[in-house]
C-alpha cells in the first residue's frame, strides 16, 4: 500500500465509498443526502492542508483521509483529520496506516497535537484505533449524534499531543 497525494482525477473512485459511507449517516455529520459536488469541495483540501489516498499496488483507490489544522488564528497550531476506508478494502489495515500517515504529516508541518471533533462514540472499530494510537477521548457530547439505528449517542472529542 502507498500513501500519496489525492488529485481531482482521483474522486472519481472516492466517490462512490465516500457517498454510501454518509448516505449510512452512522459515522459522519455530514448530511445524508450530500451531492457529489459539494462532498468533494469539503474532502478534496487545497495546501497547506492536504488530502491523500491510499493505492495498492495496482492503484486502486483502498482509502483516504483529509488533514487540516482544526481552527483559525490562535487554533490553527491543533491538526485535525478524517478517514474514510472503502468498506470492500477493509480489515486491511488501510486506516491505522492513515491515521499513522496524519501523525507524520502533522508533526512534520509543526502542529502541537490532533484533535478529532465529532467521533461517534458507537463507531467502536474508529475509536479503538484512535485510542491504540495514543489519542484519548477527552470529552463526549451527550445525545450529539443522531445515529440512524441507534438514535442519540455521544460525539467524542479525541486528542493526541504531538
Amino acid at each position: 500500500m502507498q500513501i500519496r497525494e489525492a488529485t481531482a482525477d482521483d474522486w472519481p473512485a472516492i466517490w462512490p465509498f465516500f457517498r454510501s459511507i454518509v448516505a449510512a449517516g452512522d459515522t459522519f455529520t455530514y448530511p445524508l443526502d450530500l451531492d457529489e459536488e459539494r462532498g468533494r469541495d469539503w474532502w478534496l483540501l487545497a495546501g497547506p492542508n492536504r488530502t491523500v489516498v491510499a493505492v495498492d499496488d495496482g492503484g486502486v483507490i483502498l482509502g483516504t483521509a483529509k488533514m487540516n489544522n482544526n481552527q483559525m488564528g490562535n487554533g490553527a497550531h491543533m491538526a485535525s483529520a478524517s478517514y474514510m476506508v472503502d468498506p470492500a478494502h477493509g480489515g486491511r489495515g488501510v486506516g491505522r496506516a492513515l491515521v499513522e500517515y496524519t501523525l507524520d504529516w502533522a508533526r512534520a508541518a509543526g502542529f502541537r497535537g490532533i484533535q478529532f471533533n465529532a467521533v461517534v462514540e458507537t463507531n467502536k472499530h474508529a475509536v479503538r484505533l484512535y485510542e491504540s494510537l495514543g489519542f484519548r477521548v477527552i470529552g463526549t457530547v451527550p445525545d450529539g449524534f443522531r445515529h440512524p439505528r441507534e438514535g442519540y449517542v455521544g460525539l467524542h472529542i479525541m486528542h493526541r499531543p504531538l
